[in-house]
């Protein structure tokens, strides 16, 4: 998962890009980047790092103009080297870079495409460098010297021709302005917004509204499926639909875990439905258990604090801040190995005795990936002095990897695949496990917006919506995620990196 934003305005926009990064520092700590464009010249700063620590001062002073994209970028696989910070560049036609959130699931045969017939170098193993070479190929087709607004939306609808998966990008043209575009499914959220200026309006595009409402934009709408958002270098707005069939299936795992609860997406405030999420879990215990014993609800911070103050509400029972987080640690279940895991998650969370001592606690969390995290806290919760300890999850189980830009991993290292309830509640050390029905989560996330008829829900169900995922795709995603082979990945890229350094970590 990573974060995007790109403004056109009339004066320097490194200041608001900087901000809309931190307000989306939520979707990526490993990494982040700006590129600005000065009177036809772009201007970058990319590394690893949280936002605050990749630009400094000198960075800021550097990347001059009124135009720029930026990318906030979590770990995935083979990630640790900063040639995978974005944006990307290319300089043919024109001069482009772009900034990706998600993931593309034919980037295999897209890579080969781009070699062998668009004659086109990829110097990563990036999807985010396959799909910039497919934009800027179907924009070079065209042959001209100046495009304009319908040449661009036509390289965007032959990327959608081409590409599969999950996307929301964001493109910047050298001296001609930014494209955002999202996929026919729009599987991942992008939205834009307006705001005036003493020169007149300027524009925004981010991954979510949050970012749009700190820096004081006026949200206008989310970039419908297929669409291409298109802002020139004057200042016009220009949009078309640029996919054959659209269908609107917004993940519903960003209503769970990955957006912030003060954005809306597709109309739906991230924050209701988390609310109705804690309302629809609290009715399913109450069908099972209508004479409970729990003492006390406890969220582990931050996702699921809103679903366990509703549950608790509901059960008529004490809601207690139990855990105390450290916010320098980053988010478990994307850190490569299980000991690496392990030690995170007692750094992360501590607990506070007097709510644990002879209670018997729920515990609340968002999901359950590999378990991991829950059986590390469940053991917390016992050592301090807890008599029973209930665990429920505000989504239902995790049985399938996602394939749309989240890097959950390979099915065998979810604790909840092919596994029953009992099961998982026996090997996460629970002596009681409830999780949110999905029909009920759906509800969750449609009663928010009842225009919506789908959601992604694969890593619920294995109902891949794009068609194109099978069992050998699920298996070449194995040997790719595995532990093993994301420690020997990590090893030769941080290995790569002191070559890299130079070009990478210092570019502006």
């Amino acid at each position: 998962m990573c974060g995007i934003a790109g403004i056109v305005g009339h004066s320097s926009v490194n200041q608001p890009l900087y901000d809309a990064l931190t307000v989306l520092q939520h979707r990526g700590q490993d990494a982040a980047g700006i590129v600005t464009c000065d009177r036809g010249v772009f201007k970058q700063r990319k590394g690893n790092g949280l936002v605050r620590d990749v630009f400094r001062n000198e960075h800021m002073e550097r990347l001059s103009g009124n135009i720029g994209i930026g990318h906030v970028r979590y770990p995935t696989a083979g990630s640790g080297s900063s040639a995978l910070a974005q944006p990307f560049y290319v300089n043919s036609p024109y001069g482009i870079c772009l900034a990706h959130n998600g993931n593309l699931t034919n980037s295999d045969e897209l890579r080969a495409q781009v070699f062998q017939a668009d004659l086109r170098h990829i110097n990563t193993d990036s999807d985010s460098e396959v799909l910039l070479n497919v934009f800027a190929h179907e924009l070079q087709i065209l042959g001209k010297l100046v495009p304009d607004p319908q040449d661009i939306f036509t390289a965007v609808a032959g990327v959608h021709r081409r590409a599969r998966g999950g996307y929301a990008a964001l493109a910047m043209i050298a001296g001609y302005g930014v494209v955002g575009f999202r996929d026919p499914f729009g599987i991942r959220p992008l939205i834009f917004g307006e705001r005036e200026s003493a020169a007149g309006l300027e524009y925004m595009i981010a991954s979510e509204s949050v970012a749009l409402d700190v820096l004081g934009f006026r949200v206008i709408r989310d970039v419908a499926p297929g669409e291409a958002v298109y802002i020139d270098a004057r200042g016009r707005l220009h949009t078309q639909q640029c996919a054959e069939n659209p269908r609107l299936t917004p993940c519903i795992f960003e209503h769970v875990y990955f957006a912030r609860p003060d954005s809306i997406m597709d109309g739906i405030s991230v924050y209701k439905a988390r609310l109705r999420q804690g309302e629809r879990l609290a009715e399913k215990i109450k069908r099972l258990r209508p004479d409970h014993d729990i003492d006390v609800v406890i969220p582990i911070p931050d996702t699921s604090r809103v679903a366990a103050q509703v549950i608790a509400y509901e059960l008529d029972v004490k809601f207690r801040e139990g855990l105390m987080k450290n916010r320098y640690i980053g988010r478990t279940f994307i850190m490569p190995g299980q000991a690496m895991r392990k030690k995170s998650v007692r750094q992360k969370l501590n607990p506070i005795e007097l709510e644990f001592r002879d209670k018997n606690v729920l515990l609340v969390d968002d999901s359950i990936v590999r378990g991991t995290t829950c059986n590390e806290i469940i053991q917390m919760a016992r050592d301090a002095g807890a008599r029973q300890v209930y665990f429920a999850s505000a989504a239902p189980a995790v049985r399938w990897p996602n394939v749309y830009g989240i890097d959950m991993p390979s099915a065998e290292e979810l604790v909840a695949h092919g596994r029953t309830d009992e099961e998982v509640c026996a090997l996460i050390g629970a002596d009681w496990l409830v999780y949110q029905d999905l029909e009920d989560l759906v509800s969750c996330s449609r009663d928010g917006n009842p225009m919506i008829e789908h959601f992604d829900c694969s890593v619920f169900d294995g109902d891949y919506v794009t068609g194109d995922v099978d069992a050998v795709y699920l298996e070449r995603l194995h040997a790719e995620r595995n532990d093993r082979s994301r420690a020997g990945c990590d090893a030769s890229a941080q290995a790569g990196d002191s070559a890299l350094l130079g070009l990478h970590n210092h570019t502006a």
